[in-house]
């Protein structure tokens, strides 16, 4: 039947004779600006086609890019056909191999109908690529099958090299509230110098993937005011092709520039939780072109949230820890949902209590008195029974006016909160430090110190306006 006589076709070619394919692989990539050699004569108008070189070898490769190679299987032989052939190629990097699929593949085929015969002079091809991903050394594999008189294998290895061309810095990460992280990165072309024009990127764009639920703006200084809402004008305003490549960022060897973004909870569930010590904010990408416009994208490493100032290295109270805008009772609240026991000293041990203020002024008035929320949250596992303080000798500058201690009965355990209402008063001119407030526990009497509630400029008021400004304030 059919079967058989397919049998019997697969058996002959196996038995059959066939040449010894030869295989050629090259690497796709855009060509060189070669340097000419002293005492070159050339025209000005045809000086860069003259130096417009094919790469020799794999050359230069770096993460990010996308390894392309042409594989290329030859039949030398004048009478004989190479039969049953396919071919199979995969890139082994430090950590893993792929495979990289091709058309002469036969696995990708159950009917094995991509065994090729090539013909006497004649020859099959294939085009592979791979965006590269790691910093290391890659062996490129690749394996040729045929059948002659039983199957046979011809095996090849093509090493090279693949180093970063930029590197990707964290500066630094600055709190800025519960739910916003300012993060300072900074991108810096670590290439080699490779001849008069070598080595050079451009920064085609760079971006900062937020993590799920935050969302990330870039901060820049780019003035955007002259922008008109008419079309046909704003063609009119069009940079030049000389503008454009002045405002384009373009990296030598060793050159720097750094970027600033704002990271910030997008989501309801991201802005209720907060951003909290440790929690992964998200990854900067960079998309670079090379001198001849090879496209390029890397990624940096995962930016985390830092902890908290309020503790020394050897563990003492930072007493210049602010507390407004640093998020501090999100950490305090994060740590609390993750221990495990007591005594490890963590930092909802050291305050199970946080209070923080509600938008507090960044000016007063000398003189005259101004209403200030503070927020009081029990990050404990009990019940309490508060009282806060904000004690008179403990302050400085700014003090308090009017009740300073006012007793909050039961506040809920595990994230339970309250609000209560100061009156504070700026009794001299200056930058100064809101301080001294306490929470009491009046069933154990254990006292927790607050940090600093926040910093505020006390400023003299305009003449004339002060007595009227401090009657409206009693009233």
């Amino acid at each position: 039947g059919v079967a058989s006589t397919v049998a019997n076709s697969l058996l002959d070619e196996a038995v059959a004779p066939s040449a010894i394919p030869t295989l050629k692989v090259m690497r796709l990539q855009a060509g060189i600006l070669g340097t000419p050699a002293a005492g070159a004569l050339l025209s000005s108008n045809q000086s860069l086609s003259s130096n417009l070189l094919l790469p020799d070898s794999f050359g230069v490769i770096h993460v990010g890019e996308t390894f392309s190679a042409y594989l290329g299987v030859l039949n030398p032989s004048s009478d004989l056909p190479v039969r049953g052939l396919s071919m199979v190629a995969q890139l082994q990097t430090p950590s893993r191999r792929l495979l990289l699929p091709t058309a002469l593949d036969a696995r990708n085929n159950n009917n094995n109908s991509s065994l090729r015969e090539v013909a006497p002079g004649e020859g099959v091809d294939a085009l592979i690529s791979r965006r590269l991903e790691e910093v290391g050394q890659h062996i490129l594999r690749v394996e040729v099958s045929y059948s002659n008189n039983g199957a046979k294998t011809l095996r090849k290895f093509y090493r090279f090299n693949v180093t970063d061309p930029l590197q990707i810095t964290t500066e630094s990460v600055i709190r800025s509230g519960d739910d916003t992280c300012l993060a300072s990165i900074r991108v810096e072309n670590i290439m080699e110098k490779q001849g008069a024009t070598g080595g050079a990127v451009a920064i085609s764009s760079i971006e900062f993937d937020a993590a799920d639920g935050l969302s990330a703006t870039q901060i820049n200084v780019e003035d955007e005011s002259d922008e008109s809402d008419d079309p046909v004008q704003n063609i009119t305003k069009r940079p030049s092709a000389l503008e454009l490549y002045d405002s384009t960022i373009i990296l030598q060897p060793g050159d720097s520039y750094q970027y600033l973004f704002s990271v910030k909870a997008a989501s309801e569930s991201a802005a209720l939780r907060g951003i909290a010590c440790g929690d992964e904010i998200g990854k900067a990408r960079v998309v670079f072109q090379k001198t001849m416009g090879e496209f390029g994208k890397i990624y940096s490493s995962p930016v985390i949230c830092p902890p908290t100032a309020f503790l020394k290295e050897d563990g003492s109270q930072n007493s210049k820890f602010v507390v407004n805008g640093s998020g501090l009772s999100v950490d305090v609240a994060a740590a609390s949902a993750q221990s495990s026991g007591r005594g490890n000293g963590s930092l909802d041990e050291l305050l199970p209590v946080t209070v923080e203020p509600i938008d507090p002024p960044s000016t007063m008035r000398l003189s005259v008195p101004e209403r200030i929320s503070l927020l009081v949250v029990n990050h404990s596992t009990q019940p309490m029974n508060l009282q806060i303080q904000l004690r008179m000798s403990r302050m400085s500058g700014v003090v308090v006016c009017g009740p300073s201690f006012v007793t909050l009965g039961f506040v809920p355990p595990s994230g339970g909160s309250c609000t209560i209402d100061f009156q504070l008063v700026a009794l001299v001119a200056g930058l100064f430090s809101v301080t001294g407030c306490f929470i009491v526990d009046l069933t154990t009497g254990m006292e927790v110190e607050q940090p600093i509630l926040f910093d505020v400029f006390a400023k003299l008021p305009a003449d004339g306006t002060a007595e009227e400004e401090k009657k409206e304030s009693f009233s």
